[in-house]
């Protein structure tokens, strides 16, 4: 019996029952469901009083999901897609993402389009986009304190975000820079149309292998973003007295005292979108974003008599 999984929202009532009649329908037709709440694949935040908080990579992936699953639905807005793949990336699961939430910039399909969407699921009519993710680790000395995969962006900062701080940060073998910023992100190509893009750093397409690191309001005009290959891995020194704050995908972190170092590099887990028409990145970007719209011309001046 073929195996197939449903990951939600169980914040939207609307997603909660769209969960309970696709599995019903998966089940009619043969074929095997788990199903999930996307709130497992919540990060949470460490505290001051409580700095170690998380759980393992490989300890976030449901029961009932293995690599025997065909594929998943996701129902819910991008922050559910997010959690889905730290909770899928693992197995190697492949994700339709169905969105009921907002911006759905994840998202490949929408609720009034999910029964055509099925069916050319379920008929393997479909092509799988791979995504490169991030694995982001915390160590004090030798001592693993906090880990993630991230899809998105690693944003580090102090409490409150707008005060500057220095950091040392090590691509690969090269010599260490210091930046001086209210905070640093680095970003995978997908998150180059997130929080880097605020931040004033490029738009990547998702096709490229780089990653890229993006300064917060850097105190120099010589600190700008950085594009680099991402089989280099970055290493983080916080060279400032005051605790810092991590988030991995606007979700969870940890807090980062100046004897931590952050590791990140490019994870061995992929995000595995599954596309019912061949990826269109630019029209994504125009729809989502307004990028290359036509500018209108101002009207004519009239003289008034």
């Amino acid at each position: 019996m073929p195996k197939a999984g449903i990951i939600y929202n169980d914040d939207k009532s609307v997603a909660c029952r769209v969960a309970n009649e696709l599995r019903d329908k998966l089940i009619s037709r043969g074929w095997e469901v788990s199903l999930a709440s996307g709130f497992g694949g919540i990060l949470g935040y460490s505290r001051p009083e409580r700095p170690v908080c998380h759980t393992r990579i490989e300890q976030l992936i449901p029961s009932g999901f293995d690599e025997d699953v065909a594929f998943s639905i996701v129902l819910g807005g991008d922050g559910t897609v997010l959690a889905a793949f730290r909770q899928l990336a693992p197995c190697n699961i492949p994700l339709l993402t169905v969105n009921t939430g907002h911006m759905g910039f994840l998202s490949e399909t929408y609720l009034n389009q999910l029964p055509q969407a099925l069916e050319k699921l379920l008929a393997g009519d479909y092509e799988v986009e791979e995504r490169s993710m991030l694995s982001v680790r915390v160590y004090r000395q030798e001592t693993l304190l906090w880990e993630a995969l991230c899809l998105n962006e690693m944003g580090l900062h102090r409490e409150p975000l707008t005060s500057m701080c220095h950091f040392e940060i090590q691509v690969a073998g090269h010599a260490p820079v210091d930046i001086a910023a209210d905070g640093v992100i680095v970003s995978t190509p997908t998150g180059s149309t997130a929080y880097s893009l605020g931040a004033g750093g490029p738009v990547v397409t998702p096709d490229v292998p780089v990653l890229q690191l993006v300064p917060i309001c850097p105190h120099s005009l010589a600190s700008r973003a950085l594009v680099f290959s991402d089989t280099n891995p970055v290493t983080i020194y916080p060279a400032t007295e005051n605790q810092l704050v991590m988030a991995v995908d606007g979700n969870g972190g940890c807090y980062v005292t100046p004897q931590d170092q952050l590791q990140l590099e490019r994870s061995q887990y992929s995000a595995r979108f599954i596309r019912l028409q061949p990826p269109e990145f630019f029209r994504m970007l125009r729809e989502k974003l307004g990028w290359g719209l036509p500018h209108l011309a101002k009207p004519t001046s009239v003289e008034l008599p």
